[in-house]
């Protein structure tokens, strides 16, 4: 009866103890192979924190591999050793150390903090990503910010990559976008977010299995991931996740580009083939920017190309012009009200609201547009 009694309770919880990565088995890369954030043409070694496998920060969170990289940060894969109800793993943002990133590290941080505030019972609370903690590292010539959040399995444009044609199935997309759109819902309604930065790479499947962690730590501890070994640091290559057997939901993640939306905007956001028509003419912008993006990357992942690629046929890079003929000629002219709040809306069209001569060339290229 006392055995049938202790079976019932709930299993006692410990916290980790700092796993040991001794091994030296590992792939050396010679230091004259520029290799992962050293590839970014504008990479400047001591902005970035010269984090290593095995580190604990705060006495609290031990890095356990590397998990991918960018302009501004490196992002680790970590075990929180403090107790909990259940052991967990989590994902370490480290910000490079710039003057220019304060700013907008300030900014996102309240755009999670705002988030938070938001009704837990809303149903698109879970649909985008949280904020676990956040605090400072000190690194050799300044601060980095650091930003943990729960860890997710790969981005639909990843997903994407997988299949052969680049589309998602109707099913999968269908259960993808009620999930967007329930985030949106929350981000608009809820939190008065405007996202601006709404794309396939900012979209991630979670994950429900956490033998995914259990088998990235044991690689790592038998496989040591290659690296360059310098003098000040040590570059890492990143380790990907397995497949899970249990794929979380879809969360809308990146807040980094955030902004209010109790405040007017004219500022230019979004990424080229997804920007709105308000943004490229410099009209006040609000929440309706989000809707538009989301219209364009619909479109992408379901029909494998883009809707408007922006590409001038005689420069061969994206021009305004461009893009703005090809929503023409999707879409017929601009009503005069809407070019009437442009405060660039001059440069495009006459004041009759007809495109200016000369602004679409090739010479032919907006009449091919326009009756496409």
């Amino acid at each position: 009866m006392i055995a049938a009694l202790v079976r019932s309770l709930p299993p006692l919880r410990r916290k980790w103890k700092p796993l040991n990565f001794s091994n030296t088995n590992f792939t050396r890369i010679s230091p004259n192979q520029k290799i992962e954030e050293e590839t970014f043409p504008d990479y400047v070694a001591s902005r970035y924190y010269p984090a290593h496998i095995g580190e604990t920060f705060v006495d609290r969170y031990q890095i356990v591999g590397k998990l991918g990289f960018g302009a501004s940060s490196t992002v680790w894969l970590a075990r929180d050793l403090r107790l909990h109800s259940h052991r967990r793993h989590v994902v370490l943002k480290l910000y490079v150390n710039s003057d220019s990133m304060g700013k907008y590290l300030d900014d996102e941080l309240n755009t999670y903090r705002r988030m938070e505030k938001g009704s837990k019972q809303h149903p698109g609370y879970s649909a985008v990503r949280s904020l676990l903690d956040s605090f400072n590292v000190d690194g050799p010539v300044g601060q980095h910010r650091c930003l943990v959040h729960p860890p997710l399995w790969e981005s639909i444009s990843a997903f994407l990559r997988r299949n052969p044609v680049l589309k998602l199935p109707p099913p999968v997309l269908a259960f993808v976008l009620r999930r967007f759109f329930l985030a949106l819902d929350f981000l608009h309604r809820e939190c008065q977010i405007i996202h601006t930065d709404i794309k396939a790479d900012n979209i991630m499947f979670g994950i429900q299995d956490d033998s995914v962690f259990e088998a990235f730590e044991e690689e790592e501890l038998q496989n040591p991931s290659p690296r360059k070994v310098l003098t000040d640091r040590t570059v890492y290559a990143s380790r990907a996740l397995t497949m899970p057997r249990e794929w979380g939901s879809p969360v809308l993640c990146d807040f980094g580009s955030a902004v209010s939306g109790e405040t007017e905007h004219l500022e230019d956001i979004q990424p080229d083939i997804y920007r709105a028509p308000e943004v490229i003419l410099q009209i006040p912008w609000t929440y309706s920017v989000d809707i538009w993006n989301v219209g364009c990357m619909i479109w992408d992942v379901f029909e494998g190309g883009h809707l408007f690629t922006g590409r001038d046929p005689e420069a061969q890079t994206y021009r305004s012009r461009a893009h703005l003929a090809e929503m023409i000629a999707l879409l017929g002219q601009p009503s005069p009200d809407l070019l009437a709040r442009g405060g660039l809306s001059h440069e495009f069209f006459s004041p009759e609201g007809l495109p200016r001569a000369g602004l679409f060339m090739p010479e032919g290229f907006l009449l091919m547009c326009l009756y496409a």
